[in-house]
């Protein structure tokens, strides 16, 4: 019991280093192209459809945009709409007494009319927050008659499909490096938190970033999610954009001027001022949004928006921001999905089990990334699982399909091998003894006693070749079983073997010129480095011994001598057997003529038998020596 339990371990171990290897491999590749950033368009393609599938939300009251769009300009009669409009639009606002104001318009040049009229408007309220553009190319300057800390950057980083996904809430002045720049988003958030009592401090666990009311903002690190390598020089935050098709309110600027504005709906909002007109260009592309008219793009002041939300959703409604696990994390969950596929294969033990198997897991890992970046906010690497899990399910299947059709022609063969081993085994022993019964029933004058014991000796012959056979199913050890009833263990050198075979043979009472007779023993078999020759070979061999062997206590009538050897001579075995009896009488060839054949290819080699003169046979079996 305990050699085939550890039997069964061994075997089982084999498979899966069989099994694993491939899977491995594929799994070391899809890392490596990840690490060199072979992966992140994918991973991204695949984030901004998980945020896109996300339930609809409720739209964010606390933000409110006054868009300029082709009927407002229409409305003003002017393009760039007149710096006195706009001084009118804010003082307009600052009516309705909201928390901060955002114009995101450049106005480091006058539009006259009323460029003088808005310069004393942006130096008087000081909730009005302008902007300018601190990254190259095509630096702007912010409005002159706004202080340093009412100014926020206005820059966007898109990704390299050209979509954004990323914003920039501060880095250092290019111009001055000890400086450090607020984002638009920023400076409005900073505003507006400090109306609720609610300060920023720098975070805990990492220093870089921004802590809200012990909330830490996550920042996109060089290795995060789905990206590799990517730097924006200050501290940038992952955008989850509030799935909705109205996440703001909107209000043109003619109903603002016009009065035609609820005052409820701006007082103590965020407001946010600028052009909502695609003429204008200000235009940002992103696939994580659905319904966008047109599709894919959404204008610069929208998302200043949603960075807004995002930021104010976190800080006070505990809606989630987006961050990452961080390399081991991600890089664990990967190579985790790249062992699941290969414990599949092994578990189904069948192609089309293993192909549904493989799917399945896929639904499941898209779903668990899906609510993770729901639920949690979690960006994992989905792409990288997906890829590995794909290639190793197919690939073992493939791996499966061949495995199959291998199993079905190694059964056929090992069953042909069983009906042939079974077949020498009985005609090496009991069909001899029967061969020899039949002919003493032939004699009339042989004595019954004589008769009865040769047909016990084959009943007998009979229950030990089946016991012999059973046990040898049970087990794997290399053992051989000779006519006499001897069994050889296959692990012992080439001449022992071939001299147990002779000795054995020429001893066995059940062939008809062996018995009584004295036979001159002649035999050479010289030791060979066999290590070259599979235990297979080696039966093959032996066996070929002994039914030659057989063939001359059969057949060779008067016999005296027979001289077998085993010699090595140009890189050639030779194995000979060698009579002095009645030499050969008949061309036809018999079983054992062809198993004799069939030996003789299994080495790759040749046999030959022929009558020697005066009286005698030769058989050999040659083959060379296979390294």
């Amino acid at each position: 019991m305990s050699r085939r339990i550890w039997n069964r371990i061994g075997q089982e171990f084999g498979l899966w280093a069989l099994a694993a290897r491939p899977g491995i491999i594929v799994l070391i590749v899809v890392i490596l192209i990840r690490i060199a950033g072979g992966m992140q368009s994918w991973e991204w393609m695949l984030f901004d459809t998980m945020l896109r599938l996300r339930p609809a939300e409720k739209r964010d009251e606390r933000i409110v945009i006054v868009g300029i769009d082709e009927e407002d300009i229409q409305w003003v009669g002017q393009y760039p709409v007149p710096d006195e409009k706009i001084a009118k639009l804010l003082t307009k606002l600052e009516t309705y007494q909201p928390q901060a104001i955002g114009l995101d318009m450049f106005k480091n040049v006058p539009v006259e009319p009323g460029g003088e009229q808005l310069a004393q408007v942006l130096r008087s309220n000081p909730n009005i927050i302008g902007i300018e553009k601190i990254l190259l190319p095509g630096v702007i300057s912010p409005p002159q008659s706004l202080p340093v800390e009412r100014v926020g950057f206005a820059d966007l980083r898109n990704d390299a499909d050209g979509k954004n996904r990323r914003y920039l809430l501060y880095t250092s002045n290019p111009k001055n490096i000890y400086e450090d720049k607020y984002s638009l988003a920023l400076q409005l958030v900073i505003k507006y938190l400090k109306s609720q009592g609610i300060e920023l401090e720098t975070g805990k666990h990492d220093p870089n970033t921004i802590m809200i009311r012990g909330i830490e903002l996550p920042r996109i690190t060089r290795n995060f999610g789905g990206y590799v390598g990517v730097d924006d020089g200050g501290l940038s935050i992952l955008m989850s954009f509030r799935n909705s098709e109205k996440p703001f309110h909107f209000v043109s600027l003619r109903d603002v001027l016009n009065g035609k504005v609820d005052a409820k709906l701006l007082r103590d909002r965020i407001v946010l001022v600028g052009n909502r007109n695609p003429s204008v260009g200000d235009i940002v592309y992103t696939s994580a949004l659905s319904n966008l008219k047109p599709s894919g793009q959404i204008y610069g002041i929208d998302y200043h928006a949603h960075v807004i939300s995002q930021i104010l959703s976190t800080v006070i409604d505990n809606r989630p921001m987006l961050h990452s696990w961080g390399e081991i994390g991600e890089y664990t969950w990967i190579f985790i999905w790249g062992i699941v596929p290969i414990i599949i294969g092994r578990l189904t033990q069948s192609v089309w089990k293993n192909l549904l198997s493989v799917g399945v897991a896929g639904f499941c890992l898209f779903s668990c990334g899906y609510v993770m970046l729901w639920v949690w906010g979690i960006w994992i690497p989905v792409v990288s699982s997906l890829l590995i899990l794909a290639v190793n399910g197919v690939g073992l299947s493939a791996f499966a399909f061949y495995q199959h059709d291998k199993f079905l022609r190694s059964q056929i063969k090992e069953r042909q091998n069983t009906i042939d081993h079974t077949f020498t085994i009985i005609h090496n022993g009991p069909l001899q003894t029967l061969s020899y019964g039949l002919k003493l029933l032939q004699a009339k004058d042989i004595p019954h006693k004589q008769l009865l014991e040769q047909f016990k000796k084959l009943d007998q012959e009979i229950r030990e070749i089946g016991e012999y056979l059973k046990l040898e199913a049970l087990t794997t050890e290399d053992r051989l079983r000779l006519g006499s009833g001897l069994i050889l263990d296959l692990n012992q050198p080439l001449h022992t073997l071939l001299y147990e075979v002779y000795s054995s043979t020429l001893k066995r009472t059940d062939l008809e010129y062996f018995i009584n007779r004295k036979i001159i023993p002649s035999r050479d078999f010289e030791p060979i480095d066999d290590q070259y020759l599979s235990k297979e070979d080696k039966r093959a061999i032996c066996l070929f011994l002994e039914e030659a062997l057989c063939n001359v206590g059969k057949h060779a009538q008067g016999v005296k001598c027979v001289e077998a050897s085993l010699i090595y001579s140009t890189n050639k075995y030779k194995l000979s057997i060698k009579d002095n009896g009645s030499g050969i009488k008949s061309q036809i060839e018999n079983q054992g003529t062809k198993d004799f054949k069939l030996i003789a290819k299994q080495l790759k080699g040749n046999f030959q038998r022929e009558s020697l003169s005066p009286r005698g046979t030769i058989c050999e079996l040659t083959w060379e020596l296979m390294k």
